[in-house]
């Protein structure tokens, strides 16, 4: 994947792999059981957007984020870089505070509520996302927490065509990137979206 990390980010990965283990069988945080798999269809999944979406200085909000994916694996890997795990679900909030505070990951924020309620105190530069059902809900439902020259980052499985086709007027495919993820079979992309100048902002 040529992915640079340290002997202490590797650290960090592995004991959030570990918590992540043990809080699932009581907070549901993945229908996958085997740390194994989990290792595999977790963390390096989300390793492989590392240098994909937007750089170290540039705010990143992971909508829907769960049980932290790909939030927290990026947020150990770019420890300069302000990330913020929002989600719905309180169990799974609980369990993302607790990260963030144990291993300790001080670049996070973890916000506990609807994604379409939230206002932050200002907009992120990255919505990043691997749980949206669509493309378009992705857009509906949180380009209000978008800055205006900023991109989504949507994790995928096939070629989304369907999705790509029933993207809203004014949003713009910037690129579509294929994901090495080692050890799985299935296809993976990352799709990168953002405003053309005709769009506007939302109010």
């Amino acid at each position: 994947m040529s992915i640079s990390m340290s002997h202490g980010q590797s650290e960090l990965l592995l004991r959030y792999l570990d918590m992540f283990v043990r809080w699932n069988g009581a907070y549901n945080l993945s229908a996958i059981r085997d740390p194994a798999q989990m290792l595999e269809r977790h963390i390096i999944d989300s390793l492989s957007v590392v240098d994909l979406c937007g750089g170290e200085s540039e705010s990143l909000v992971d909508v829907g984020s769960g049980g932290g994916l790909p939030g927290i694996p990026l947020a150990i890997m770019q420890p300069e870089r302000a990330l913020t795990l929002l989600d719905s679900n309180g169990k799974k909030t609980r369990f993302l505070f607790q990260v963030a505070t144990q291993l300790p990951l001080p670049n996070i924020t973890v916000v506990n509520e609807r994604v379409e309620r939230f206002i932050p105190s200002q907009p992120f530069a990255g919505v990043v996302s691997r749980a949206f059902a669509t493309l378009a809900d992705m857009v509906e439902n949180s380009e209000h927490l978008l800055a205006p020259d900023g991109k989504f980052y949507a994790m995928k499985g096939r070629w989304p065509e369907g999705e790509l086709s029933a993207l809203p007027k004014g949003i713009k495919v910037e690129q579509v990137r294929p994901l090495s993820v080692p050890g799985c079979d299935a296809d993976r992309h990352l799709i990168v979206l953002a405003r053309d100048s005709a769009r506007g902002n939302p109010a």
